[in-house]
């Protein structure tokens, strides 16, 4: 008698990787979305650091290069999480993702992935066009501040996935595009924080990419309002609210 074989199941590390590996495929199959998350933050840095800026400078390029590193990451967080996430739990494929075997942390992984990816991909093109400018930073600093950065769009893409689970494609659209702006403008990563109105400043500081940037600029060696250890534990403990808001818009999600 020929014994029954079974066909063998992926491991669970492969079922993570071919999530992450679709979605980035999948991702960087949409220009729609991928063109303007890349190039928009570099555009920027660009025409406000290189084009019209009236002291260019090396110093000026590191000091505007911390903060348009953090916004390079916002984008691609809040609407591929957000928005992205919203569209497809309409489609049905979150639903058909959650009736299947594949593990629920996969998908946000697999999303995460292609964020962290996409915001290297502007990253690299606002370094070009910091380097370019004469912006000159020891290795451990370009290392400390590309981490910083890659990291900054944790806490961006838990409050898009918490969006993108409460809101339908078009709501979440819309409120993504009024937190990109005012995640950038109160948080001071186009302007700095010291010459905003102080009602600007106040909302900003409850704001992770208020903290982000200040951390970045005391990266690079700007002058920072506060202490590190201060910024940081602020962003740590708004990731883990941001962290919560994702999980129960998850649990209480029908679909």
């Amino acid at each position: 008698m020929t014994a029954l074989t079974l066909p063998a199941l992926p491991l669970p590390a492969g079922i993570w990787r071919r999530e992450c590996v679709a979605e980035l495929k999948r991702s960087w199959r949409l220009p729609q979305f991928l063109v303007p998350t890349v190039l928009t933050p570099a555009a920027f840095y660009g025409l406000f650091t290189l084009a019209i800026a009236q002291n260019r400078s090396p110093a000026a390029a590191v000091a505007t290069l911390a903060g348009y590193g953090v916004f390079a990451a916002i984008g691609p967080a809040l609407f591929g999480f957000g928005a992205g996430v919203a569209m497809e739990r309409e489609q049905g494929l979150i639903e058909l993702k959650r009736v299947s075997p594949l593990p629920a942390g996969a998908y946000v992984a697999a999303k995460l992935a292609a964020t962290v990816a996409t915001v290297a991909a502007a990253l690299a093109l606002i370094y070009l066009l910091a380097i370019v400018a004469g912006a000159a930073l020891a290795p451990a600093q370009w290392l400390r501040l590309v981490v910083l950065h890659l990291a900054s769009s944790v806490p961006f893409a838990l409050i898009g996935f918490g969006l993108g689970m409460r809101m339908s494609g078009k709501g979440a659209v819309a409120a993504a595009n009024a937190l990109f702006l005012g995640f950038a403008i109160l948080g001071g990563l186009w302007i700095p924080s010291a010459m905003l109105p102080g009602w600007m400043r106040a909302i900003g500081e409850a704001m992770p990419s208020y903290h982000l940037g200040q951390l970045a600029l005391g990266i690079v060696g700007m002058p920072v309002i506060g202490s590190a250890w201060t910024h940081g534990a602020a962003v740590a403990a708004m990731t883990v609210v941001a962290a919560a808001w994702a999980w129960a818009g998850w649990r209480r999600s029908p679909a």
